[in-house]
């Protein structure tokens, strides 16, 4: 990973001091995850939304085994040190985790965010994490969803010749 993204990719026991001293600063920490396995146009809008929502985004990547857990064996199409640089290169996104769970909520308890964000193809109920961030006093929202922006969409098309 080149060394402008690099400080930008933490392991969870780097991330929760640094998380806690922002907060100490006052600063609002949003939190998201997902597998990004190919970056599109939706993942961007959302990741920028999500940054507009307070003043340091982080994001978890689900790591190569959780992504194959959840979406198949021809998944991810990229490794998650690839997914990883990607997301790293925006500018809205401030620290980076790769996580090997099929849900972040250890994550979520750990670094205890400000804000939750998923997109808006889940209910907040359903948001894992939900209860341990409003039972501190933090939100829980949902944004926007951007119709035909996805991974599995995008694969399917180039599968079908559509790209």
């Amino acid at each position: 990973m080149p060394a402008g993204y690099a400080g930008k990719l933490k392991a969870l026991e780097e991330l929760v001091p640094i998380v806690r001293d922002l907060r100490r600063q006052g600063k609002r920490v949003v939190f998201t995850n997902g597998c990004f396995d190919l970056l599109h146009h939706g993942h961007v809008r959302y990741l920028d939304q999500a940054k507009a929502l307070g003043d340091v985004l982080v994001v978890a990547i689900n790591s190569d085994a959780s992504v194959r857990a959840l979406k198949g064996p021809d998944r991810p199409v990229m490794s998650h040190a690839e997914r990883s640089e990607v997301i790293a290169a925006l500018a809205a996104v401030d620290y980076v985790l790769i996580f090997e769970e099929l849900d972040p909520e250890k994550l979520i308890r750990a670094l205890e965010p400000d804000l939750l964000v998923k997109g808006g193809d889940w209910p907040v109920d359903q948001v894992v994490g939900r209860q341990i961030v409003e039972g501190r006093g933090g939100r829980v929202c949902t944004l926007p969803y951007v119709e035909g922006a996805s991974s599995s969409q995008l694969l399917r098309r180039i599968r079908e010749g559509k790209g």
